[in-house]
C-alpha cells in the first residue's frame, strides 16, 4: 500500500512538473502614489486656486496583471495578458465597467515568425514611438505627456476589438500593426481603428516612426458606437477634454490621424532623444471644423549613479484649424529625479511647467498639464510632486 501511494504521488509530481515546465502564469504589477502640488486650478466658480493632492499614477498608471504562456513546440507558445488599471486613492478600476480596462488579450508567439493576438491592446504609436518620449516611459510619464495627451503617446487609450502583429527582431529591425474592428454590421468604418509602425536599433542608436487612424461616422455622442475600437479614456486627455466626458474626440471626428517619429542616442550613461508628432482631425462633432496638433519634444536622461537617475524635457506644441479659433501654442519644461532603493522600489520627486499662449478665440488657451484635475484658469500651470513607486 505504502509503494502505491509513493508510486502515485511520484507520478502526480512528475505530471505537474511537465505541466510547469511547458506553461507559466505571472502575476505582475505597479503601484504609483505621489503628493502633488499644483498652483493653480480652476475651481467651479471659475475663478483659480492651488491645490495639495494624493495622485494614483504621477509617473506611470498603477495597474496589475496576469500574463501566461504555454510551450506548444517548435518555437511556438500560446500567450495571453490581462491587465487591469486602477486608483490607488480609493481602490476603483480607472475605467468604469471594465474589469481588465488596459489589455486584455491572447495569441500565438513564434521565435521566427512573430507575435498574432487578439483583444484589447495598445497601439503602434504607443508600441514604437512613445518608448523613445519621456511620457509614456517610467522616467517622466504621465505629467511630461504632451498637452492634453494629443498623440496617445502616454497611452491614454487603447483598442477594443483588435488584431495585431508584431515581428521578430530581424537584426535590430522590428515592425507591426493593428486593425480595430467597429464590430457593427452596418457600419464597418464607425469607429474602426489601424496603426502600423516600426523601430531600428543599430548601435546607440535607436530609431522609431508609427502612424494611427481612429475614424467614426457618428454625429452626436447618442450615436457613438460604443461596441467599436475606442471607446473610453484614461486621465487628461484630448479626448477627456474637448469631447464629452468618456468620449474620445477622434470617434465623434470623422477621422484622426496621427503619425510620430523619434531618435534617441545613448552615449556612455546618458540617453539623448527627440520625438515629433503630428495629429489631425478632421470635422470633429461633424461642424466641418479641422484641426491639427504639432509636437516637437528634447528629452534627456543621465544615469548619475547605479542608484540615481536624471531626466528632463522641453516640449513645444502648436494646434491650428479652420474654425477661426486662432493658433494657440504651448511651451513645457519638465525635470525628474529618481533613486531605487532596489530593483523594484524607488521614489521620486519631479516637476513641470507649462504656457499656453492663446490665440483669437480658441478654447485651447489655458494651461493644462496631463493628470491634474484641472485646468489653470491662466495661461500658465506648475505642479511639483514627490512619490513612492513599487514594482511586483
Amino acid at each position: 500500500m505504502n509503494k502505491l501511494l509513493i508510486t502515485g504521488a511520484t507520478a502526480m509530481m512528475t505530471l505537474a512538473g511537465a505541466a510547469n515546465a511547458q506553461g507559466s502564469i505571472t502575476l505582475y504589477g505597479l503601484i504609483d502614489a505621489g503628493l502633488t502640488y499644483t498652483n493653480n486650478e480652476i475651481t467651479g466658480t471659475g475663478a483659480g486656486h492651488s491645490n495639495w493632492e494624493m495622485t494614483s499614477g504621477p509617473v506611470q498608471y498603477s495597474r496589475w496583471g496576469l500574463r501566461g504562456s504555454e510551450d506548444l513546440g517548435a518555437g511556438l507558445k500560446a500567450i495571453f495578458t490581462l491587465e487591469s488599471g486602477f486608483n490607488l486613492n480609493n481602490g476603483q478600476y480607472s475605467s468604469s465597467n471594465r474589469i481588465f480596462n488596459r489589455q486584455a488579450w491572447v495569441g500565438l508567439s513564434s521565435r521566427d515568425y512573430g507575435a498574432l493576438t487578439l483583444g484589447r491592446q495598445t497601439d503602434s504609436m504607443v508600441d514604437f514611438v512613445a518608448p523613445l518620449s519621456l511620457t509614456g516611459t517610467e522616467f517622466g510619464g504621465t505629467h511630461f505627456a504632451h498637452p492634453l495627451d494629443n498623440d496617445n503617446l502616454n497611452d491614454s487609450f487603447q483598442i477594443n476589438n483588435s488584431v495585431k502583429y508584431l515581428s521578430p527582431n530581424i537584426g535590430g529591425f522590428k515592425f507591426g500593426g493593428l486593425y480595430g474592428f467597429s464590430n457593427q454590421a452596418s457600419g464597418f468604418a464607425n469607429n474602426r481603428a489601424y496603426s502600423f509602425g516600426m523601430s531600428y536599433v543599430w548601435g546607440a542608436l535607436n530609431f522609431g516612426a508609427s502612424y494611427l487612424v481612429l475614424s467614426s461616422a457618428a454625429r452626436t455622442p447618442a450615436q457613438l458606437n460604443t461596441n467599436g475600437a475606442v471607446t473610453d479614456t484614461t486621465g487628461a486627455s484630448l479626448q477627456g477634454a474637448l469631447a464629452p466626458t468618456g468620449v474620445p474626440l477622434g470617434v465623434l471626428a470623422s477621422s484622426q490621424k496621427t503619425f510620430g517619429a523619434g531618435v534617441n542616442y545613448t552615449f556612455g550613461p546618458a540617453v539623448a532623444g527627440f520625438v515629433y508628432s503630428h495629429s489631425k482631425l478632421a470635422q470633429f462633432f461633424q461642424t466641418g471644423l479641422s484641426g491639427t496638433f504639432q509636437n516637437f519634444e528634447g528629452n534627456f536622461r543621465y544615469a548619475l549613479t547605479p542608484a540615481v537617475e536624471l531626466s528632463g524635457a522641453y516640449t513645444y506644441s502648436r494646434a491650428g484649424g479652420n474654425g477661426g479659433g486662432g493658433i494657440p501654442h504651448w511651451n513645457q519644461v519638465s525635470a525628474m529625479a529618481n533613486y531605487r532603493f532596489s530593483r523594484r522600489t524607488d521614489i521620486y520627486i519631479q516637476s513641470a511647467w507649462q504656457r499656453s499662449s492663446p490665440s483669437g478665440t480658441s478654447p485651447l488657451g489655458v494651461a493644462w498639464i496631463n493628470g491634474i484635475t484641472a485646468p489653470s484658469s491662466t495661461s500658465d500651470q506648475v505642479e511639483a510632486t514627490i512619490g513612492l513607486r513599487h514594482r511586483f
